[in-house]
Formats: structure tokens, sequence, C-alpha cells
């Protein structure tokens, strides 16, 4: 996927959010070809302070139960205990991304989230933030390995540090306290990277855009290759405890969910996240020795993906 975006004739937020608009596209593509059957439902809509967004909703597909590939770019001034709860330097704001979250049908194929995203301040600071997260109903540990070896290879073009560092970060963001659990197998998450403090604009900017990439890449390949795996009714009773456990993290920590909220956003795009069908069920645990047991012990900090060779999935 390329842009035609040029920083040299057009504001640098111009085209960054010229290249959010041409990934959702891209992205929305490559996810209902893969699907097969069902088509991202075009929603636009204009922010109460200035500029909009397209969410774009799949339901009812082959693969993909509900999924979401969401575009923003909006400005204006929040309150000042908006700007205090998510530490902006300043109330006044842009900001534009993309935001994805894809729940299958199937529990055979994991869920997925990315997010990539450009804010600017009205003091001037800008930042890029982040992240791809993996969130299987059972753990296949070899397409674990897989997802993380493409992207601490894309990280690794870009600084030998990422991986490990945003690694990290993800294991302690994508964590439920409560449940003292992580919510998948991870990925990587970022936020706030600053333009001139952590690289210059162009370099932040070319790793974003990898990321988002990578993700269109991955997770299309998993749904192609899990989508036909048979399934029983006991697969799907654990499959909406598991979404049950997603909804709770993106209700109750997710920082774009609060952004949104606490900025006036668009409850219906914020909420897109959320699964079609959850279940909750009280005390419910997995049978020692099972698989839904042995996923239950992957869901911990600090696995080293990486510690074995390159896998395959072949």
């Amino acid at each position: 996927m390329t842009t035609d975006s040029d920083p040299t004739l057009t504001p640098f937020r111009h085209t960054v959010e010229q290249w959010m608009r041409q990934f959702q596209h891209w992205l929305s593509t490559e996810l209902e070809t893969t699907d097969g059957a069902a088509t991202f439902q075009p929603d636009v809509w204009q922010h109460h302070s200035g500029g909009g967004g397209e969410s774009r909703v799949i339901q009812h597909g082959r693969i993909l139960e509900k999924g979401g590939v969401n575009f923003s770019a909006v400005q204006g001034q929040m309150s000042e205990q908006a700007a205090r709860v998510l530490l902006m330097p300043d109330p006044n704001y842009f900001a534009t991304g993309v935001s994805v979250v894809q729940h299958p049908r199937s529990p055979m194929v994991p869920i997925s989230h990315m997010n990539v995203r450009y804010f600017e301040a009205g003091n001037g600071e800008a930042w890029f933030g982040g992240g791809l997260d993996l969130t299987p109903i059972y753990v296949d540990v070899r397409q674990a390995r897989w997802f993380h070896e493409q992207i601490a290879e894309v990280c690794a073009e870009h600084d030998p540090t990422y991986y490990e560092r945003f690694k990290t970060w993800a294991d302690d963001y994508f964590y439920l306290p409560h449940r003292q659990e992580t919510r998948g197998v991870g990925g990587i998450f970022f936020d706030r990277l600053t333009v001139g403090k952590d690289g210059d604009r162009d370099q932040l900017f070319a790793f974003v855009k990898a990321v988002g990439e990578v993700y269109g890449r991955t997770y299309c390949e998993l749904m192609r290759r899990n989508a036909d795996r048979p399934y029983t009714e006991r697969e799907v009773r654990w499959h909406m405890l598991r979404r049950a456990r997603y909804a709770e993290f993106n209700l109750a920590f997710d920082r774009g969910t609060r952004f949104g909220l606490e900025t006036g956003g668009r409850t219906e795009s914020i909420l897109m996240s959320l699964p079609p069908r959850c279940e909750w069920h009280y005390n419910q645990q997995p049978e020692p020795g099972s698989a839904e047991d042995e996923t239950q012990q992957w869901l911990k900090k600090g696995v080293n993906w990486l510690a074995h060779s390159p896998t395959s999935l072949d």
C-alpha cells in the first residue's frame, strides 16, 4: 500500500490524516476479501467541536461476526478535567487515527485489535501512538510465535529497542488486574512517541505506517488459516467467556475508550470494539488439564515468544 501525500506540499497533520484515510480503505478491502462474504458499511459522522470521521463496520460475515475499521480526524478544546485525566499539556488538540477490532464468528480465529494515532496539542507538542495485539480463544503456540516474529521484524527495521520496549508495554497495558491475566498473547503498545524527543516526525510516521500494514498482512493470514477449523458447543461456550473478558478490558481500562468518551466522541464508534455476544457465568473455571486450562496458562506477562527458532506456519 502506498500514499501519494507529499509532506513538502501540505501541513504534516494533513499528510498524516490523508494516510489514515487511505489506510482505512486498504485495510477494509483486505479484510473484506479475506472474509469473502460480508462488506464494511460506511457511516460518516461529524464531531461537535470540529472534524469527524468514518466508521466502517462489518457484520454477519463468513469469518467475521462483527468488526470495525474506524477513521477519525477531530479537533477542538477538551475540558480541563479531561485534559488532566489524559495528561494533555494544552486543552486544544487535533487527533487523527484508525482504530480496528475484529470479532470472528469461530472460536478458532483470534480476536484482534490494532490502533494507530497522531495527536497535536495546542502548545505545539505532537506525538504518535498505537499498537496491535492478538486475543486467541485457544492459544496456538506456533501461531502466537509467528505473530510476534512478524512484529519484531518490523520493529527491528526502525529501532532495535522497539520490540522489547513495546512488547513489555503491551504486556502491562493489555492486562486485567482484577483477573490477574493478560487479555491475550499481547503484541506491542506504544504511546506518546513525541516528535523531536523520540525521533523526527518522518521516522516516527514511517514506523506507525509499518505497524498498520503488518497488522493487515498477519491478521488476514490468521483468518485464512483458522476459519474452517471445526469446533463444538464446548468451544463456543469458552468463546463467549473470553469475549466477556475482552469487554471488561475495553470498558474499564482502554485509553482509547476513555479519550473518546471524555472528549464527547461518537458513542457508537467508540463502543464498536465490543463483541456482538458474550456471557458471564459465576466463578466459571476451566477443567484442569483441558484445552481451556492450557490457554489460561499462557495469559500472563513476560512470555518470551521469540525464544525459539523462526516459525513457519506451513
